[in-house]
């Protein structure tokens, strides 16, 4: 219910500004909304297109790992924290393990490779969904909400992108695009912390126990540690470990899963050739929420309400007496939310234009690494096993971007000043 309400006001909202734009003497206002919508429903048709291939790989792998007794193994070793968090899956349940794949997947910010999993987790769970038809469960709601707060270590996109800029601006070799690692992992922490306390709050979950905040306290020291370690190295050493990394560890999950169904005898072409045939599948049946969501958020942007909606910001922010020099890249955050890759396009605006070394310049860096496209999760994930009433899911994603945007703001004054 809340998706129509936020989707069906995207289109009231631009149309009335529309309106008001073309009396205003704007005659081609009407023909930029058209374009827009007919440039978001291409979209959402030829990302699903996109992802069919990758998901058919990895839900393949998937269906190899799982009759090998890999992803069952992945599930016991998740089991503690995840049966604290998702206390209606049992354990040892295959969803475990393809939540605890999804959420290394983000760790690593391979976005390829964590959403077929996610995708697959979804399926797994709407196994064990014993709410009305087309209404999430509780263990989908708080899988969905930690993904749009993913904790992020390895932003390797954002880092490219910063070195690239840096090198057309003429700064040396004293730049170091990896300096946003520290800041990017703390707010990324903050912000799973606050949707998953939102989502414990809603469904009532015993999160205060020592057994569950400590393990979370001390995984995050770890990261933070390490993370600071990376941050010390220079810009083309830190990216090319980050790069290792990732491709590392989903090669070596590979190898891995390969090599054990090959021990247990499984036929794993057989296996794989099953698994790819239901990502195909699963492709297919988001295109219509992906099309639906895209064009929304094309239309309210092409109206201008994006615009409006910061000038306001930004004029009750000086009203207040407060310092203002955050700003410009407060639109990558409230983008980010609707569209990665418009949040992506402003992130290059800001540091064209301020300077990639720039405070604001490293401010929208962070927020871009650490924030995720919530409408697109949603309606995407929601989408996949046909559910339509997400609950509470909504805002309490809302709630961990909002503590993500504002933690951004505060680490970057504390940091970056």
């Amino acid at each position: 219910m809340a998706l129509n309400w936020v989707w069906t006001g995207f289109f009231i909202v631009a149309f009335a500004t529309a309106v008001v734009r073309w009396l205003l003497g704007e005659a081609g206002i009407f023909q930029a909304l058209l374009t827009a919508l007919f440039d978001g429903a291409r979209a959402g048709f030829e990302i699903s297109l996109g992802l069919a291939g990758i998901m058919a790989l990895w839900l393949g792998l998937m269906r190899v790992g799982e009759r090998a007794g890999m992803v069952e193994l992945l599930a016991r070793l998740a089991g503690p924290l995840l049966t604290r968090l998702f206390p209606g899956v049992p354990a040892g349940h295959p969803a475990q393990g393809a939540m605890t794949m999804n959420i290394s997947a983000n760790l690593l910010g391979l976005d390829n490779a964590a959403t077929p999993l996610g995708l697959k987790a979804m399926q797994e769970l709407q196994t064990l969904n014993r709410e009305p038809a087309g209404t999430a469960s509780n263990a989908q709601i708080m899988f969905v909400v930690m993904n749009t707060a993913g904790l992020t270590l390895i932003p390797t996109s954002v880092i490219a992108i910063r070195q690239s800029v840096a090198l057309k601006q003429g700064l040396g070799a004293g730049f170091n695009a990896a300096d946003i690692f520290l800041p990017t992992l703390l707010v990324t922490f903050a912000s799973l912390l606050a949707g998953v306390l939102a989502v414990a709050l809603f469904q009532r979950l015993p999160i205060w126990r020592a057994r569950l905040l400590l393990p979370l306290l001390a995984v995050g020291g770890v990261l933070a540690a390490a993370v600071a370690g990376l941050a010390q190295l220079p810009a083309e050493q830190a990216a090319q470990i980050a790069g290792a990394t990732g491709a590392g560890v989903i090669l070596g999950v590979v190898a891995l899963f390969l090599l054990a169904g090959a021990w247990r005898r499984v036929n794993v072409y057989d296996a794989f050739i099953d698994g790819a045939k239901e990502g195909f599948g699963v492709a297919l049946q988001i295109i219509p929420y992906l099309v639906a969501i895209l064009a929304a958020i094309g239309v309210f942007r092409a109206a201008g309400c994006m615009d409006a909606l910061l000038a306001a910001i930004g004029a009750g922010v000086a009203a207040l007496g407060w310092n203002t020099d955050f700003l410009p890249a407060l639109p990558v955050g409230l983008m980010k939310v609707l569209s990665g890759a418009g949040a992506r396009g402003l992130m290059i605006d800001v540091l064209q234009t301020h300077g990639v070394d720039s405070f604001v310049g490293r401010l929208a860096a962070i927020v871009q690494g650490s924030t995720e496209t919530t409408f697109y999760v949603l309606a995407v994930y929601f989408g996949s096993v046909g559910v339509k009433h997400t609950r509470h899911a909504l805002a309490c994603a809302l709630v961990a971007d909002a503590v993500g945007l504002l933690a951004a703001i505060g680490v970057g004054y504390a940091l970056l000043r």
